[in-house]
């Protein structure tokens, strides 16, 4: 799900330095051959570039002599005017050299960049050379809707600026230097991105989403907005609703797609909290990921594009609003629960656990602690028992109106289950285990190996084994 970067050059129409030339001798013929100038030396032949170079004089790293090296680079180039303007009352001294090269670097591609593709896509990302979170290159953001072409929503090619032709690539002179792109500064330029904009704001999160510390966005398009919304507005949702709402789509630390799909699937955490557990203190929700089939969250919202690098973050942009997930999204989310989701359902069709585990946080028996066994679970099983017992078997891997978390369980716990039957908790497990469980039935050694998924209205602890109730 790597970004592909298109390349784009447009026609030239200005720069007389865009017919300089050096000249060498042909020995065997005597003829001058013309000799065409790199990157640096057109710019340096250009008046209205001298603030440009005077800045890869000064930056980190020696940029002349990258620059001037075979590429191919295309360079957004900012005139005098637009160095004037970014350096306000300031000199370009008074600007860190290790801060003016990552500035400078944002306007370099690797890449021979050409108009036919850029006007065909109409919109789209590319890498620059600048260093983003998680060592990522930074991203940035064209568009050509309004006739030119606009980087990050600030700067513009400058009619006659385009497609400068250099020995190593190509130069587009434009009007505005680009500055460092935050995570807000990319949904800001995306006009597809306005809602989740409009709602941050809404739900005052700008400034949390604005700071050093890098975050991982999962970014709902226009579109997820408007069918979550169905119909209503943005007003309409109480503010601390959207606050934890779209605090589910941040995950702290810098997340590229690629390390997603090297894990394959799992589980992480979000900014968002849920229910209190025993020690009074709200948990952070959980996110499941799936890449078997591209990136899908919580079995509900795929990645639309990914690796959208900031100087703070990454931005993927997702395809539905990732709701408060419940238990049984969860359960129905990952496949390793496929089996427990078929019991709960399409064999009990006589108790409602849908709905039941559904309940809302504050009304009871919610918040749930629920104990899940996985398919193999189920497979160990010399048959699925009949719908009356499977019924029983069932409650008794749920606890009501509590959010056990991990950090809660102690050694000899004996929660009473849904089911009336206690079952009891022994620490520290054994074979690898987190825990063993002691079920109501005085099977022993059944192991916790997978503790705190945390949905809104309660957690999940996955067991190798099926809990069986005593018989009564």
């Amino acid at each position: 799900m790597k970004i592909i970067s298109k390349t784009f050059k447009l026609i030239p129409v200005f720069l007389l330095i865009f017919s300089l030339y050096g000249c060498s001798s042909d020995d065997d013929s005597g003829t001058i051959v013309p000799t065409p100038l790199n990157i640096v030396e057109l710019a340096s032949a250009n008046p209205n570039l001298s603030s440009l170079v005077a800045a890869l004089q000064a930056a980190d790293g020696d940029l002349v002599t990258t620059l001037s090296g075979s590429g191919p680079y295309t360079v957004l180039a900012p005139t005098n005017d637009a160095f004037d303007a970014f350096l306000g009352d300031n000199e370009l001294q008074d600007i860190p050299t290790d801060v003016l090269r990552q500035v400078l670097l944002n306007h370099v591609i690797s890449a021979d960049l050409t108009a036919a593709d850029l006007a065909g896509l109409g919109s789209g990302y590319t890498n620059t050379n600048a260093s983003g979170a998680g060592g990522q290159n930074i991203s940035i953001y064209f568009d050509t809707s309004s006739g030119g072409v606009d980087f990050n929503g600030v700067s513009s090619v400058v009619p006659g600026g385009a497609d400068i032709d250099a020995s190593n690539g190509t130069i587009h002179v434009v009007d505005a230097v680009i500055g460092l792109p935050s995570i807000v500064d990319h949904a800001s330029a995306n006009n597809d991105l306005s809602s989740l904009v409009a709602a941050l704001s809404a739900a005052d999160l700008v400034g949390a989403v604005s700071g050093d510390s890098p975050l991982t966005i999962l970014a709902p398009n226009n579109t997820a907005f408007n069918t979550f919304l169905d119909g209503s507005s943005l007003g309409d949702v109480p503010a601390d609703v959207l606050n934890n709402l779209l605090l589910n789509h941040v995950i702290t630390g810098a997340v590229p797609s690629s390390t997603l799909t090297n894990a394959g699937s799992g589980y992480t955490k979000t900014n968002a909290v849920g229910p209190e557990d025993l020690a009074m203190t709200a948990n952070n929700l959980s996110l499941y990921y799936d890449t078997s089939d591209g990136v899908r969250f919580n079995g509900v919202s795929s990645v639309a594009q990914a690796d959208i690098v900031a100087t703070n973050g990454i931005i993927h942009v997702v395809d539905a609003v990732i709701d408060i997930p419940s238990i049984v999204t969860f359960a129905t989310a990952d496949p390793n629960f496929s089996t427990l989701v078929t019991a709960l359902t399409d064999l009990t069709p006589g108790t409602d656990f849908v709905a039941t585990l559904s309940t809302p946080n504050g009304t009871s028996p919610a918040p749930f602690t629920v104990f899940a066994p996985v398919n193999s679970a189920f497979d160990a099983l010399a048959e699925i028992p009949a719908e009356d017992v499977l019924t029983l078997v069932l409650l008794h891997h749920v606890l009501g109106d509590a959010n056990v978390t991990s950090e809660n369980l102690t050694d000899g716990t004996s929660p009473t289950m849904l089911n009336g039957q206690s079952i009891t908790i022994n620490l520290p497990g054994s074979a690898g285990n987190i825990a063993d469980i002691t079920d109501g039935a005085g099977n022993t050694g059944i192991g916790v190996i997978a503790v705190d998924v945390q949905a809104g209205n309660g957690v999940i602890h996955v067991l190798d084994t099926v809990m069986l109730p005593a018989n009564d």
